[in-house]
């Protein structure tokens, strides 16, 4: 009798590998979505890893397993329970490191300070240099007095060379002088100019100013507006303003110190105090 020859098998994968693939990819697809909708912050997780690769061995290929009671073993040392006084650090170590940026970060204003007032005071003494070198070609060196800070460049003339007593109109042999200086004061188109006018303490007696409050303030402002009208500044740039007898520079109770308290100043803002 002769055999039957056996069927061959059907082609292709069994049938149950479809459905098992399917099965697959649908856990495939529930997984990412988890993931996706899950927010990781990578730099955190780093650190997790790194420390937990470094201190507690629990990533490294068989070197973990489930124990007892849900607990982590790795090297037959449970971890778990450590877990906490690692975040406590990291938080700790987060928490220094931002103070340590804001100390930093005043340090640094500080010194932005410090930089901005050593900036302004070089301007200031080149800015002094220069009127001193024009009172000198002008020959006027001996009539005006020059200082400087920070902030300005200080002219002083004297109040009784400017004015006679009780009055605010320029004297006429005054006249140069204060044209001089203006024609200095006109290369500084872009500084503030501040004119201040100074008394000393004995009242005034006469009808036209009520004290030495108006007198310095009407001084101040007759060099103010000599300066306007014998430069091309911009009228703007230049102020003006009377501190009758409350900033003295010398004692009021001698003849000596009473007459340079009697003065008009002239401040050039610089760069950095011209706002």
């Amino acid at each position: 009798m002769a055999r039957q020859k056996k069927e061959d098998p059907p082609k292709g994968s069994p049938a149950w590998m479809a459905t098992f693939s399917d099965l697959m990819n649908l856990l495939l697809c529930f997984f990412v979505l988890l993931f996706s909708m899950s927010s990781v912050d990578a730099e955190k997780f780093e650190l997790v890893v790194a420390s937990l690769k470094s201190s507690f061995s629990v990533l490294p290929a068989g070197g973990t397993t489930i124990g007892e009671e849900g607990m982590l073993i790795s090297s037959g040392i449970s971890q778990l329970e450590q877990f906490d006084i690692f975040f406590e650090q990291a938080e700790g170590e987060e928490t220094e490191d931002s103070e340590s940026e804001t100390e930093t970060t005043e340090m640094t204003e500080e010194q932005a300070e410090e930089m901005i007032e050593q900036q302004g005071l070089e301007e200031s003494e080149e800015i002094s240099e220069e009127v001193e070198q024009k009172l000198t070609e002008y020959g006027i060196q001996n009539e005006v007095e020059v200082s400087f800070n920070a902030q300005y460049v200080l002219i002083t003339l004297n109040g009784a060379l400017l004015f006679d007593s009780g009055q605010s109109d320029v004297r006429e042999d005054a006249i140069p002088i204060l044209t001089k200086v203006s024609s200095i004061l006109e290369a500084y188109t872009e500084n503030i100019i501040e004119v201040e006018g100074h008394t000393d303490n004995v009242p005034i007696s006469n009808d036209k100013y009520e004290s030495n409050d108006v007198l310095s303030m009407y001084r101040a402002l007759t060099v103010a507006n000599f300066i306007r009208a014998n430069t091309s500044l911009d009228p703007a740039i230049i102020k003006s303003s009377g501190r009758g007898e409350y900033l003295p520079v010398a004692d009021n109770s001698t003849a000596e110190g009473r007459a340079k308290n009697r003065r008009v100043e002239i401040k050039i803002y610089n760069s950095y105090n011209s706002d």
